[in-house]
């Protein structure tokens, strides 16, 4: 009965970075889906907020947010770090503690606000040297290799024999699901308007894949990896509530049950490849009949499904990263709530699978199963 279940899932529109969002910070972004979860189920309190968050103004973003969202003073929070998949991972993480008996009511999720994060610098090594800014933390050591997201994709890509029309294709598609799903309203149920936005900012409407082949390389000469086929930097916040399976035949309600999760890594270099062991265990024990992958690159997207032996086809029904957009900490929380819709909220697929890489070749996945 401490089977550990997902009862509420609910998110933010995301936005494009300096966009509609431009002016909500981390903090503001959380305690809006933290706020919309708790008053979706009848919970008084919960025993703790993980909020995965990669670029934000440091200290604990997830106490704030929760303090924000009038949880109370009692209430801790703990913020994850795992990149992309801070999300996921404060998710799993929330299950865990569910399992253990650490409590029975977790808020977890991710927010992501590149709008707002400060700019960040190395520390002068002297007087007269100015500060050095840098875009992002290194994520592995230097003489292992530790390249941008963009050309690590076109590496993935070529080595893994993804032809730039077939990126474009699936590049497409996600835009296309996307606006059907907008425009039959299957977003409105998970969605919290925050600061006037009320729906997602990114997708575009008219996006085929010869429209996108016009699109040049983004990273690499003679790359495949262009502004079209690969996400967008975004704002936003996704939350779920995690609670025990006793706890949710209590009240009577439907939820995802986490069946099992995984953990991997792999070559930094290839980074975009870190959700493929995770994947490919999980897969070869259950049959997921939808999955929601991130698509940071149509590339890399499409090389891990077909390492993990997955159908591209069953991937992201309403549209992904590369229509939705991708707030980094926020991400793998969004694949949760996204499938929370399609399995319980539609009553849909019985299984379901979330998963996404990670900077520094890390990668995390889920198989969830719905329930009551």
């Amino acid at each position: 009965m401490t089977e550990p279940v997902v009862i509420a899932a609910r998110r933010t529109p995301i936005g494009e970075a300096g966009g509609a969002l431009r002016a909500v910070p981390v903090d503001r972004l959380g305690a809006a889906a933290l706020r919309a979860v708790l008053d979706d189920v009848d919970v008084s309190a919960v025993d703790d907020v993980l909020l995965g968050n990669v670029l934000g103004p440091g200290g604990n973003p997830a106490r704030v947010a929760a303090l924000r969202a009038g949880l109370g003073e009692q209430v801790p929070g703990l913020t994850v770090d795992r990149q992309c998949a801070s999300g996921l991972t404060a998710i799993t993480t929330a299950a865990a503690m569910v399992r253990a008996g650490a409590g029975e009511w977790y808020a977890a999720g991710g927010v992501e606000s590149p709008s707002t994060a400060p700019w960040r610098a190395w520390r002068p090594r002297s007087a007269t040297e100015p500060p050095r800014f840098y875009d992002r933390a290194p994520f592995a050591p230097a003489e292992i290799g530790d390249p941008d997201m963009g050309p690590a994709a076109d590496l993935v890509a070529a080595e893994a024999g993804i032809s730039r029309e077939r990126q474009d294709a699936f590049a497409a598609r996600s835009h296309e699901r996307a606006v059907a799903a907008q425009d039959a309203g299957r977003f409105a149920a998970e969605l919290v308007p925050v600061g006037g936005v009320r729906a997602d900012e990114r997708p575009r409407r008219g996006f085929t894949p010869q429209r996108l082949a016009r699109f040049r390389p983004a990273f690499t000469p003679g790359g495949t990896a262009t502004a079209a086929n690969s996400c967008g930097v975004n704002d936003g916040a996704a939350v779920v509530l995690v609670t025990t399976e006793q706890q949710r035949r209590r009240l009577g309600v439907p939820g995802l049950r986490l069946v099992a999760s995984r953990t991997s890594g792999v070559d930094p270099n290839r980074l975009g490849l870190g959700a493929v062991p995770a994947m490919r265990e999980l897969v070869a024990e259950h049959a997921p009949e939808v999955v929601e992958f991130n698509e940071a690159f149509a590339g890399q997207a499409l090389a891990c499904l077909d390492a993990a032996g997955i159908d591209e086809r069953l991937v992201s029904p309403d549209g992904g990263a590369i229509a939705l957009g991708h707030p980094w900490g926020a991400s793998g929380a969004v694949l949760v709530v996204r499938l929370f819709s399609r399995m319980v909220r539609a009553d849909g697929p019985r299984v379901g699978l979330t998963a996404l890489s990670s900077g520094g070749g890390l990668g995390v996945a889920a198989m969830w199963e719905r329930v009551g």
